[in-house]
């Protein structure tokens, strides 16, 4: 090669092309995909998304309970392979609820030697370089997740090196013969540890601002007065460019029983928005609060803030919609100020798609899944917003079963564990997991409460974002199997695309009020709303009164709205066929009264008696249940505590 066409072929490979034309794959242009936002519009040609996971292949729920579906093969040198890929491509996420201190062995381009050997642990602890924080993260809402990306050219096997793995995903992208992947090494460079650490202190940086991302920005700033029953537009943009921000303040105007403000963006002059959603569901707000705070999208406590671009080709129009209704006491009209960021640089329509988001009020039937998305054309997926309320209320939170589930292009190429480890979460209802609201960067969970039945969560892609070429479909089930748990879902579906996937239903009255369940369940055997004093033992998760005279439960009921209850109790078995109890509340502390039941082993549901919860008292007052029996062992076992508001 001659001096002049080894600089040429120099430079070129710089600038990323190879000689053939071909787009060059490397763990720097990846890592540099986690923080430049001006990306997400971007197409990604030629790659496709799949996923191995440990999922129950036989549609139960032994996603990684017994290890059965969490590894390929037994390996022949020992071990179990747990994913295996031909060809070129990026592992771009990985997750588990459940690490373990053995050895992760990669084996990249059909090398005899592991490229990469780690301790599954310290893939997310943050204590082995290039694998650091909040890039990879640990126990956050449950779950274990790396966004690290691992590139290789020729192959990719990973070999666990343990005797029993379980729940795990593994994320990876396709690249064809458009790209040379260059593979992965353990070892940064110089510049690639830059790249990591900017990357990091991006996801660190807790100060909400569009300049985080982008170096200048021009602002229309408004103040508007929206009567109910009154829209105004915030931008009304006449020529090509791209929204870089939207604020809007202040944010303690949408929270409340009731969304009644709603966010309309047209692209175009199209005759369809591109987005028309409730502002509290589209900013990650959960049943009435705030929530959602994430590294692009979300609400602090003075503003809501989206950083995601959305270029757009000759004219953008931002309105805000305040809904009138009749059932909303005293309406009153609302002030919110606003600032729209933008540029004047228009959409690239070859390499560009214009943003949509899917909003969508649903009760899924019986025995099929909720569906996020579902509609042809092309475009890539990158996030989703959901609040949960389960329709039957002793079942605590088990609609959280459901595995997710994406075709595209007509190949099911993503089949989830669980609908919290969808959102990089795991372990619902137990101490320490998907518990509360909490979360990382780009996933966690909005909200969870085991006695009104419901939970929430986001998740956004930017490494992993979805391509899909002819068409999509994104679901979650709900339930255990068989989508056997009826809920009320509200999601929110966000992509890029040439023209909307599937048809946006208009925000109306009917469907933008938050569910009040009409019963709150507290469980035994899940977390801590009971305390139990006295003459109390456990079997199988119940509890269980074993004493004449020496037994009380305390019930916090700082989650439940104030009112009028009754209290049923949820026997299993008893050996006493009554007992007494005597209950004091907030108003008052009451008498004695007898309870009846039968005593045997047929389960039934036993009134206690009403109480009032008076939400005044600060802090909450909370129920106490005190017992006594004739009989000495009445062994009166039960597994909830029911309250029905009257």
């Amino acid at each position: 090669m001659s001096i002049k066409r080894f600089f040429i072929a120099s430079a070129v490979l710089l600038l990323g092309i190879t000689s053939r034309g071909q787009q060059v794959i490397n763990t720097e242009t990846e890592l540099k995909k986690l923080a430049d936002l001006s990306l997400l519009p971007r197409y990604v040609e030629g790659t496709f998304i799949k996923q191995e996971s440990s999922y129950d292949r036989t549609g139960g729920n032994d996603d990684g309970f017994s290890g059965k579906y969490s590894f390929l093969r037994k390996n022949e040198g020992g071990g179990l392979v747990i994913f295996e890929a031909k060809g070129q491509g990026v592992i771009e996420r990985i997750w588990t609820p459940t690490p373990t201190d053995d050895t992760l062995d990669f084996y990249f381009d059909g090398n005899s030697r592991p490229g990469l050997s780690i301790k599954f642990r310290d893939l997310f602890n943050g204590t082995v370089a290039p694998f650091i924080k909040p890039i990879v993260d640990a126990y956050v809402v449950g779950g274990y997740y790396s966004y690290v990306p691992i590139p290789y050219s020729n192959g990719c096997k990973i070999v666990f090196r343990g005797e029993k793995i379980m729940f795990h995903q593994i994320q990876y992208r396709e690249y064809d013969k458009r790209y040379r992947v260059q593979t992965f090494n353990p070892i940064f460079s110089a510049a690639q540890t830059k790249t990591l650490n900017d990357a990091a202190a991006l996801w660190k940086n807790n100060e909400r601002s569009v300049f985080n991302f982008y170096k200048t920005a021009n602002k229309i700033e408004a103040e508007n007065l929206l009567q109910p029953g009154q829209s105004k537009a915030i931008a009304d943009i006449k020529q090509g460019g791209r929204i870089l921000g939207l604020e809007i303040m202040p944010s303690a105007l949408f929270e409340g029983e009731h969304k009644q403000l709603d966010l309309k963006i047209t692209w175009d002059n199209a005759a369809e928005p591109a987005l028309f959603v409730p502002l509290a569901d589209f900013f990650g707000y959960s049943f009435g609060e705030r929530a959602m705070e994430s590294l692009y999208l979300g609400a602090t406590e003075s503003k809501l803030y989206s950083y995601m671009p959305m270029p757009f080709d000759k004219a953008a129009k931002i309105e805000i919609v305040h809904r009138a209704h009749s059932l909303v006491k005293d309406q009153q009209p609302v002030n919110i100020r606003s600032v729209v960021y933008y540029s004047n640089t228009k959409r690239n329509a070859t390499t560009e798609g214009k943003f949509y988001a899917f909003w969508k009020n649903n009760t899924p039937e019986a025995g099929r899944p909720y569906v996020f998305l579902n509609g042809k054309g092309k475009g890539h997926y990158i996030g989703t917003v959901m609040n949960v309320q389960a329709l039957t209320y002793t079942d605590f939170t088990e609609f959280f079963e459901g595995d997710d589930s994406t075709v595209i292009d007509g190949i099911n190429n993503i089949h989830g564990t669980g609908s919290e480890d969808y959102f990089n979460g795991g372990w619902y209802a137990q101490p320490g997991g998907w518990t509360e609201r909490g979360g990382a960067p780009l996933s966690g969970c909005l909200s969870y409460s085991i006695p009104l039945s419901r939970t929430g969560g986001y998740r956004f892609y930017t490494t992993d974002k979805l391509p899909f070429y002819k068409s999509i479909y994104h679901s979650m089930e709900h339930g255990p199997v068989n989508n056997n748990r009826p809920v009320q879902n509200v999601s929110v579906a966000m992509y890029y695309a040439e023209a909307p996937v599937e048809q946006n239903v208009a925000p109306a009255n009917g469907l933008t009020k938050n569910p009040i369940p009409p019963e709150f369940t507290f469980y035994t055997n899940f977390l801590k709303h009971l305390t139990y004093n006295g003459d109390f033992e456990f079997r199988n998760g119940n509890a269980v009164i074993n004493g004449a005279d020496n037994a009380s439960v305390t019930i916090n009921v700082n989650e439940l709205p104030g009112g009028r209850y009754k209290m049923y109790l949820h026997k299993i078995a008893s050996a006493a066929g009554n007992f007494d109890v005597r209950i004091s509340d907030s108003k008052r502390i009451q008498d004695w009264q007898t309870i009846n039941l039968t005593a045997d082993n047929r389960r039934e549901d036993v009134y206690l008696g009403e109480v009032e919860v008076n939400k005044i008292d600060i802090p909450q007052m909370p129920v106490n249940i005190l017992f006594r029996s004739k009989t000495s062992k009445p062994n009166i076992e039960f597994g909830r505590i029911r309250f029905v508001k009257q």
